[in-house]
């Protein structure tokens, strides 16, 4: 289906064209006309299949042009990040109208943006502390607010904004459309629903587990760090050329060792995005790699949600997250737009049992990595080798509760073999 078939006015159409739009996804055929027609809606799909445009586009068109200074629509996002990311696209389907989009995160200081708000706004693209902050002040008039979107409404749940959510809720009109969407429907985001919701109408595309068609899935098992950051040297010298590389990490503390030392090695300018970085700089580069500016982004999981980069060809988890969710999340930052991507999930002794979660979530294999290079065969530090035992010990007391740990394996190995030696000796 193509977007003029959506009953779109002309204005819109034409700024989808700009944007590159044509066809319509799945998430959006099925969305855009009960939006349109002023349904609370729940819609499911992976990310990277066009939901920020399925209800954008309907939510713009409905209000038309701007009016008045109170905001008519709200939508709330889990991380800065979005946030920018969801304004930058409400800018651009907006670019035929007078429509004013402003955009309320942390980070930074609120006066800017309470100035833009004091000169009128239409849609407010917010993070929710932000929006509560500058609501508080008195600076928000919500009486005007017909249409609520909450976007990355799993994100909100893991990240613990529904105290605020419901504090929004409370003081926004009743009588409303609400909007919500979500790559994963857990029971959590369901609860949420129902008391968000009323007789809203489901649309889901795909199973929360289902990683988007376009996206070739692999594995390959490495014995450590160290390792793992001589693979990922190996791919940028040999194998990445022009394309842009997303590498995620666990810690903020593996985005920022990985960085340096990829920057100390490679000309191709790279960046790190994690929590101890400023807001300002996590934005910037973010915006470079999405331009180009920059080649490879090294990020943690807190912004696996706010990048939205059809050129990026390749992810590689240089840790396996915890949650399968994330890992969803993770790589559906490529395979975006109908493109083709792959990803790859480097993996520890000790992080088998994750990849097994996954596997199971998604219900597939990972593939094995073709070809994989000749590396130096590093040795495993012994604190980095503590450590695994502990992930093993920890994971292997879940699935049998009467397991008593490596330490205590070896105790009695080490023991059958003394026993061993003195019935020999009495022989």
């Amino acid at each position: 289906m193509r977007f003029n078939e959506l009953k779109l006015t002309r204005q819109f159409l034409n700024a989808a064209a700009d944007a590159g739009y044509e066809i319509a996804t799945p998430i959006q055929q099925k969305a855009i006309p009960p939006l349109l027609s002023g349904q609370d809606v729940i819609g499911i799909a992976q990310t990277g299949t066009g939901k920020t445009a399925a209800f954008l586009l309907p939510l713009l068109q409905t209000l038309k042009y701007a009016k008045g200074d109170a905001p008519r629509g709200l939508i709330l996002a889990p991380s800065k990040e979005l946030v920018v990311q969801i304004h930058h696209e409400a800018v651009r389907f907006s670019s035929y109208t007078d429509l004013r989009i402003t955009a309320l995160y942390g980070g930074v200081g609120p006066k800017k943006q309470i100035e833009e708000i004091s000169n009128g706004a239409d849609v407010i693209v917010s993070t929710p502390g932000r929006f509560l902050d500058i609501y508080s002040r008195g600076y928000i008039d919500v009486k005007r607010l017909k249409h609520i979107v909450l976007d990355e409404a799993d994100r909100m749940m893991d990240m613990g904004f529904m105290p605020q959510i419901r504090k929004i809720q409370e003081v926004v009109p009743t009588k409303r459309q609400n909007i919500l969407f979500s790559a994963t429907f857990p029971i959590r985001v369901e609860n949420l629903a129902k008391e968000f919701l009323l007789w809203p109408t489901r649309i889901e595309v795909t199973t929360e587990s289902t990683a988007a068609v376009t996206i070739t899935q692999y594995k390959l098992p490495l014995p450590n760090h160290r390792t793992k950051i001589a693979f990922i040297e190996w791919y940028v010298r040999e194998k990445l050329k022009d394309d842009r590389l997303l590498i995620f990490t666990r810690r903020k503390e593996e985005a920022e060792n990985l960085f340096k030392y990829l920057d100390r090695s490679f000309d191709t300018e790279v960046r790190a995005v994690h929590s101890n970085k400023g807001q300002n700089t996590r934005i910037n580069s973010m915006q470079d790699f999405r331009t180009g500016a920059v080649q490879i982004l090294i990020a943690t999981d807190v912004a696996s949600r706010g990048i939205d980069v059809p050129e990026t060809k390749w992810v590689i988890n240089a840790s396996v997250p915890r949650d399968p969710r994330d890992y969803i999340h993770r790589i559906g930052r490529t395979g975006r737009a109908f493109r083709e991507g792959s990803a790859l999930t480097l993996v520890d002794p000790a992080e088998r049992f994750a990849l097994e979660r996954i596997e199971s979530f998604t219900g597939e294999a990972l593939h094995d990595f073709p070809d994989p290079p000749k590396l130096e065969q590093f040795e495993t530090p012994r604190q980095e080798k503590q450590n695994q035992a502990r992930e093993i010990d920890r994971e292997m007391r879940k699935r049998d509760p009467n397991y008593k740990g490596a330490f205590h394996q070896k105790k009695r190995n080490q023991q059958r073999k003394l026993k061993s030696r003195k019935h020999a000796r009495r022989k």
